[in-house]
């Protein structure tokens, strides 16, 4: 291998998450460097909002009670 390759497993990994997000292999190698956010991190990250998108695709929303509840949870006060 060459000193300066990134390993197979973790070459593979960046490559799935440029698939599945916007983000660059630049971005996402800058991303764990430069904000400590590992490869694991991002992954789920990406994974959550994936989770998300399919809830809203379902029609599954938060109702204004339920939204209401979580405000006022974490209002100062």
């Amino acid at each position: 291998m060459d000193q300066d390759a990134i390993p197979e497993d973790l070459d593979r990994r960046i490559d799935a998450l440029t698939e599945r997000s916007t983000l660059t292999r630049s971005r996402i190698i800058e991303d764990a460097l430069s904000n400590g956010r590992t490869l694991a991190w991002q992954e789920r990250w990406v994974a959550g909002i994936e989770q998300g998108l399919a809830e809203a695709d379902r029609g599954e929303f938060a109702s204004e009670d339920e939204l209401a509840a979580v405000l006022n949870r974490y209002a100062a006060g």
